[in-house]
């Protein structure tokens, strides 16, 4: 799997029939394993005889075959997620039987066909690497930062107001650590506190 990875920038999809079966995939994308979960549970009232699936997020991975020979679905459809090069991504397949059997060598082919197919078409969006980090600062500071913080394409995940200072976490692009040190530095005259939290955005 390649470090340079893309999620899906919206959710996408994709039929196919192979030998009377219809297999339609289902792509979208997923910032955690219970998104990934939510998106495969609420595709499972379409009718289809089979709902196959697979998810990628960071190290992150399951499958599942939904009643087809092992590993001839699941897997498949995980192998076209990596094969392509997407991350927090979660793909569907789902399958009509036809009346014809495929055999596993074909279920593999199929399975895995319709969601490469899929993904082929999917507009990408690069996952940007980033550092979290909590900044400390006073009102009139905060009110001074943080649209200079915004402006160097930082996501300002919480905001807390007490009762005298302002915190906020923030996720730093990769390589925006040191800028943003200086940033807060200059703007709260050294006042400001920046500090790396745990769990840094893979």
């Amino acid at each position: 799997m390649s470090d340079s990875l893309a999620t899906l920038a919206a959710p996408c999809s994709h039929a196919v029939e192979i030998k009377k079966s219809r297999f339609l995939a289902q792509a979208a994308p997923a910032s955690s394993p219970e998104a990934a979960m939510a998106f495969v549970d609420s595709l499972r009232g379409n009718g289809g005889g089979h709902h196959c699936w697979a998810y990628r997020i960071g190290q992150a991975y399951r499958f599942n075959d939904d009643g087809e020979p092992s590993s001839s679905a699941g897997k498949p459809i995980l192998a076209a997620i990596d094969g392509q090069g997407f991350n927090r991504a979660v793909v569907v397949v789902t399958r009509w039987f036809g009346g014809i059997k495929l055999g596993v060598g074909g279920l593999i082919r199929a399975y895995g066909g319709t969601a490469t197919q899929c993904l082929q078409q999917a507009a990408r969006q690069p996952i940007v690497h980033a550092t979290r980090m909590a900044l400390h600062c006073d009102f009139a500071q905060w009110s001074l930062l943080e649209g200079r913080i915004r402006d160097r394409d930082i996501t300002i995940e919480k905001t807390t107001y007490g009762a005298l200072a302002v915190e906020a976490i923030l996720a730093v692009p990769s390589g925006q650590e040191s800028d943003l040190t200086h940033l807060v530095a200059n703007a709260t005259q050294g006042r400001g506190r920046l500090a790396v939290l745990p769990g840094n955005c893979p």
